[in-house]
């Protein structure tokens, strides 16, 4: 919010401790954080009355998919960067495998400019990794607005796909920055799909699309990572085997997030709630939501973040499994992480941690993540005690449904 800001009497969610006091923000920055509060309104200020609300730093979501350019009536920057505004989400990063695909500096200038007209909060974007294009990303190398290079080990989405060892260690040799790679293994999961192929109902993805392919992936993306000492970020870690295994193995260079709907889903959901929940890799087993805890807990798994990947109904309705996989989810993560403090399933300082004090750590956003003097003033406030019901049709996403309809959260 810019402009000269004054919240008094909030429930400040501060680095080091939770208090109640006052907040001064001058041309967009934290100016005066007052612990105790007794800050006057000066002339000209908006004051806002924070009693009774939590203040947060703004969250961080870095794995968004906002289908801009190439897919409107999906979602686009402005209607995306709406929804994760209104779930408290003040920054995005944004994947490649738009139409076109983000593999050049060109497609990528196109996006930052559109972004610029049309989204309403912070963002960047990531370059999408080829088998052939590793001059074009040296080329955004330090660009402003590029936060990364994302691969594709398996096949997910749209043309995007490098799993040959010869041009990962080419990428991993030849390129700077941080890594954020999609852990499948395409040879083991083409094997799978043909084995798979005469199944229609739903529980045969998560069986096709196995443990297995994952932790394949995961290992040798990692042995990449260290063998060319390059940053690597796996995204959305799905199963406890992979957990488990970072824990003893992933090193300086390696981190890595959980998507809020593998904490929240398990098999039982996928059965009630079908295809609206399919996506890659799949919602899983009760035994990995419980270790994918176990594991964020213990900083294993790095932040929380949640792949906000939307198909219409119409798309979904063909069914598995032709259906495409993927689902919304920027408006309502810190909304269900927050039900999740007030279940006693994390802590509110936990949740600050995960959605907006690491991410902009691991991708170097300054001025991010923290309610710090100086900081940029990306603020949240919450009423921890407000109840309200998920509804499909009362959201600001494009596509306007939730796979966490009829939820109550608080």
């Amino acid at each position: 919010m810019a402009g000269d800001l004054l919240i008094q009497n909030a429930t400040m969610v501060l680095p080091d401790r939770v208090v109640e006091g006052d907040l001064r923000v001058v041309s967009g920055l934290i100016k005066t954080v007052a612990a105790q509060g007794g800050l006057v309104a000066e002339v000209g200020e908006t004051v806002i009355d924070g009693t009774g609300l939590h203040l947060l730093p703004g969250a961080i979501d870095p794995h968004v998919h906002f289908r801009d350019p190439g897919n409107p009536e999906k979602e686009d920057l402005e209607s995306g960067s709406r929804a994760a505004a209104a779930g408290g989400i003040t920054s995005f990063l944004d994947m490649p495998n738009t139409v076109p695909n983000a593999t050049n500096r060109a497609a990528l200038e196109a996006k930052i400019a559109l972004a610029s007209q049309k989204a309403v909060s912070h963002h960047g974007f990531f370059i999408g990794a080829t088998n052939t294009n590793v001059a074009d990303m040296q080329s955004v190398e330090g660009m402003d607005g590029v936060c990364g290079i994302k691969i594709f080990m398996g096949s997910s989405t749209g043309d995007l796909l490098v799993h040959e060892q010869k041009h990962l260690e080419n990428i991993f040799a030849n390129t700077a920055g941080i890594i954020a790679t999609h852990a499948e293994d395409e040879i083991r999961l083409q094997s799978r799909i043909a084995e798979f192929s005469h199944r229609t109902d739903i529980a045969a993805h998560a069986e096709c699309r196995d443990v297995e392919c994952a932790l394949i992936a995961t290992k040798r993306a990692s042995a990449l990572a260290k063998d060319h000492d390059h940053r690597l970020h796996i995204v959305h870690l799905t199963s406890g085997a992979e957990a488990d295994w970072l824990a003893s193995n992933k090193g300086d260079l390696i981190t890595t997030e959980v998507c809020v709907q593998h904490l929240t889903f398990d098999q039982d959901d996928v059965k009630e709630r079908g295809v609206r929940v399919l996506m890659n890799p799949p919602i899983r087993y009760t035994e990995d939501k419980e270790t994918l805890w176990k594991r964020l807990k213990d900083g294993t798994i790095d932040c929380v973040v949640t792949d906000h990947a939307p198909h219409t109904l119409n798309a979904k309705s063909v069914g598995f499994p032709k259906a495409p996989a993927g689902m919304p989810g920027v408006e309502t993560s810190l909304p269900l992480m927050l039900d999740k403090v007030n279940r006693d399933e994390c802590s509110i300082n936990d949740v600050v941690s995960w959605m907006s004090k690491v991410p902009a750590k691991l991708y170097k956003m300054h001025g991010k993540g923290s309610i710090e003097v100086g900081q940029d003033a990306d603020l949240v406030l919450v009423d921890m005690d407000l109840k309200k019901t998920v509804r499909n049709g009362q959201l600001h996403t494009r596509v306007n449904w939730s796979p966490y309809h009829g939820m109550e959260l608080q």
